[in-house]
This record gives C-alpha cells, sequence and structure tokens, in this order.
C-alpha cells in the first residue's frame, strides 16, 4: 500500500505546508511566466528582487521587527553563525547558557574570539532541562548572552523573553516564527530555515544595525555582516530556491493568522501529545515538565518495556509515521512538530500509541 499518508514528524530538514511545496514546485518548472526555471534565473533577475523584498517585508511584518534592524538571508546553516556572530559582536566577553549540542559548539567558536563565561549549563543532567534561576549571574559587562532558544536533540524550550541586564543573541533555528519574540531585546537572531521556515539552504539573521562594526578585529569580507546589509543579501549568489520556498512559507503564515495564531496552534499540538505520552503506561518524556519544548517532543519506553521499542517503531513506521525516531544520544523516540505539522499527524502518532498499548 505504497500510497499510505505519511506523517513527516522529521527534526530538520522538516515537513513544509503542502501548498508551499507545490507553489515552489510550478515556479522551479516556469518562474513568473518566463519560460525559465527558478533553478536557473539569475539572482540579479528583476523578478527576483521583488522575492527578496517581500521575504524581508513579511519577515518584519510577522516578528514586529522594530527600526533599526536588518534582515539577511545566507548561506553556511547555523552552523556558519557559531562563528560569525562573535566574530561580529564579540569585543571582550560572551555570555553563555549550555542548554544543549548547539549552544556547546556555539560556546567553543566564541572562545576563538575573546573570553567566553559559561553561566549556566544542564549537561550534567545530560540536558534534560532548559537552565534556570541564572539571570543575575549573567556578568553586566559581557557584550551579549548567547541563547539557544530550542534543543532539537533534547527536547527543552524556553518560550520567552529572558530578564537580563544585557542584550541577548540567540539561535532560534528551530522555533522561529512559531511564537512572537521581543526583537528589541537581542542584537541578533540567526536561524537555518530548514525547520520552521523553508528548506535547507538559506539562513536568515536579524541584526541590530547600531551593534555592526564594532568588533576590534579585521573581518573577511564575506564574514562581516555589513557587507551583506548593504548589498541587500545580495553581495554573491544567493541560494534563490530556498529564499523562494520561505516567501512561499511566510505567506502562508501571514494567511493562517500570523505568529500568535502559530503559537495556539504549537500548544495544542504538544498538549495532545504529551498528555499521551503521560497517560500512556509504555512511554515517559524525557525532560522536566517546564521545560517542555513544543517543537521537538521527545520520549522513550519506560523501563519495563525497553524491548519493545523497535515494534513501536516499526509499528508507527507502517501507519506512515516518518521521522520518529529519537537523536542517537537520547534514544527513545522524537516527534517534531513544527509549523506546519497538522493536528490530524499528531492524532495519527498519538492512536498509534494507543493501539500499541492495547495491543501489549
Amino acid at each position: 500500500f505504497s500510497q499510505m499518508k505519511k506523517y513527516n514528524f522529521n527534526a530538520g530538514p522538516s515537513i513544509l505546508p503542502r501548498e508551499v511545496i507545490e507553489n515552489t514546485a510550478k515556479q522551479i518548472l516556469d518562474f513568473n511566466g518566463s519560460g525559465l526555471s527558478l533553478m536557473e534565473i539569475s539572482h540579479r533577475a528583476k523578478d527576483f528582487q521583488p522575492v527578496v523584498d517581500e521575504c524581508v517585508a513579511l519577515f518584519k511584518e510577522l516578528l514586529d521587527i522594530p527600526e533599526g534592524y536588518s534582515v539577511i538571508f545566507l548561506g553556511g546553516g547555523a552552523s556558519l553563525q557559531f562563528m560569525q556572530i562573535p566574530a561580529n559582536f564579540l569585543i571582550k566577553k560572551a555570555a553563555f547558557i549550555n542548554s544543549g549540542t548547539w549552544a556547546k559548539k556555539a560556546l567553543k567558536e566564541a572562545k576563538l574570539f575573546g573570553e567566553v563565561v559559561e553561566v549556566a549549563s544542564s549537561a550534567d543532567a545530560n540536558y534534560s532541562f532548559y537552565p534556570k534561576g541564572f539571570e543575575d549571574k549573567v556578568p553586566a559587562d559581557a557584550d551579549y548572552l548567547h541563547v539557544c532558544t530550542n534543543n532539537t536533540i533534547y527536547g527543552t524550550e524556553i518560550r520567552k523573553e529572558l530578564d537580563v541586564k544585557v542584550p541577548m543573541i540567540a539561535d532560534m533555528s528551530s522555533d522561529i516564527m512559531s511564537r512572537p519574540v521581543d526583537v528589541s531585546k537581542y542584537k541578533a537572531i540567526f536561524a537555518g530555515a530548514q525547520k520552521n521556515i523553508s528548506m535547507a539552504g538559506v539562513t536568515v539573521i536579524i541584526v541590530k544595525d547600531d551593534e555592526l562594526g564594532k568588533a576590534p578585529r579585521e573581518l573577511p569580507t564575506m564574514i562581516d555582516y555589513r557587507t551583506h546589509v548593504e548589498k541587500g543579501s545580495m553581495f554573491n549568489t544567493p541560494p534563490v530556491v530556498p529564499i523562494y520556498a520561505m516567501l512561499e512559507n511566510l505567506r502562508w503564515l501571514k494567511k493562517n493568522g500570523g505568529l500568535t495564531a502559530a503559537d495556539k496552534r504549537a500548544h495544542e499540538r504538544a498538549e495532545v501529545l504529551y498528555a499521551e505520552i503521560d497517560r500512556n503506561k509504555l512511554f515517559r518524556g524525557t525532560v522536566e515538565e517546564d521545560s517542555r519544548s513544543l517543537m521537538n517532543i521527545c520520549f522513550v519506553m519506560n523501563d519495563e518495556y525497553k524491548e519493545l521499542e523497535k515494534p513501536f517503531f516499526d509499528f508507527a513506521t507502517e501507519r506512515g509515521m516518518v521521522g520518529i525516531k529519537g537523536h542517537r544520544s537520547v534514544g527513545g523516540f522524537r516527534a517534531s512538530c513544527y509549523n506546519a505539522m497538522t493536528m490530524e499527524g499528531v492524532n495519527a502518532l498519538v492512536q498509534a500509541m494507543k493501539d500499541f498499548e492495547a495491543n501489549h
């Protein structure tokens, strides 16, 4: 039965709305009636500049970005930003919350550019909670506090702005555009697009313009954010197709109620799935309740049912669940519920969990 409905719970690259995929596919065949594919047009073509302009405008509108910030689209993923952020913003000292694998990788890169202070960490507990109660420990003389707002691997998230006395820089790769954000509290926000806003290949960076150019080092041209702000992300060839897919996705988000509605849908999906994890005798969650991510819902078999892990995975896969295997450092299962995940998909997974429990 090859045409069974598939439910995409992949952690990234991840689910996109069907209409976004279809609309992008149409443009790949013929961009704006030009007779050329979106894959082969020049990024300097007059028809492509409006795509970038509308993307920037929708970003500013949906996130309610204040005056004095620029939105740029680069390659290299969030992993390049682990280096590019401190290159541009670390003057003397950066503070970090070590909340998971990606924060730890960013911290390592920042050490190449100046002093780094780890303010709080949940590493000793295998990152099973988002650190808390550290706000007063952030050094007042830090240039910024780096936070990773959602930890895909461990399933922890902080869905609000921290109350700290220094500006923040956030890696929001996996929860950007899933909730309203007070951008004014940040010097920069960056996100690989392949979780919530597009396909892989483009990274979005929101930068505060008057914070650029202060770092005490010569920056290579491509690493200096000013290069890309001044050229409107067109200093070199940008990732054309992922930017177009992002445009379609931002239009879809706006049409479906913006970020307040996205936040509501995220809570609804997570509440249903976590309720089943807590009810079902076979499963248990892996993180502390007040740190539970709405984006990446992680769970494992209860100890006495460990031998049922592979049978459940096979059972769920037969039901059309895709990408629910947990990250190797945690094991078990991970259901990623990004913006495009439907309640139908969540309910299908919950039903599979109930039916599997009934069989065992």
